[in-house]
């Protein structure tokens, strides 16, 4: 009688728990590095997300500096190129002379460089910078890049975007 019930016993013998554990060791050996693949181009995603939001925001100061000029709202001096001077310009606005009834802002903060991570800022470059330049002229802000020395899953630099 004994010997029945043991035999009907439901229950995992040790072989089995071994081989259950080693398919969920190489199931997590799959997934891990798949994890972390997906956190990193999530993260360039937004750096290239960010990256044209204040390129565009750039671009938007400068038209409207063109377009105040034209409109003899503001007058145009020798050595300033309609760029703003500091990212911060973008946040605080204009009124370009009273071009706009208001101060025209350009974003609402100053996004973050998700690759950032000794507090470094964005990498400047005024207009009259190389294109390539790692050193801020400081006339005005023309461009703006990740100071990260990280490379992107596409083999470039983060820098290089």
């Amino acid at each position: 009688m004994l010997d029945r019930r043991l035999k009907n016993c439901a229950g995992l013998t040790l072989i089995e728990l071994v081989i259950a554990m080693a398919i969920l060791a190489i199931l997590a050996a799959v997934v891990i590095p798949l994890s972390e693949v997906t956190v990193t181009r999530t993260k360039e995603l937004e750096l290239r997300r960010t990256l044209r939001d204040v390129r565009s925001a750039i671009d938007a100061y400068k038209a409207d500096y063109n377009e105040a000029v034209a409109a003899k709202k503001i007058f145009a001096t020798i050595g300033e190129s309609g760029y703003p001077e500091e990212l911060e310009k973008l946040i605080e606005g204009n009124d370009w002379g009273g071009l706009y009834s208001f101060k025209k802002k350009y974003l609402r903060r100053l996004p973050k460089d998700p690759f950032d991570r000794n507090n470094d800022g964005w990498g400047l470059r005024a207009y009259s910078d190389d294109a390539d330049s790692t050193v801020w002229g400081g006339e005005d802000v023309y461009d703006v890049y990740s100071q990260s020395d990280d490379i992107a899953l596409d083999g470039t630099y983060y820098r290089e975007w």
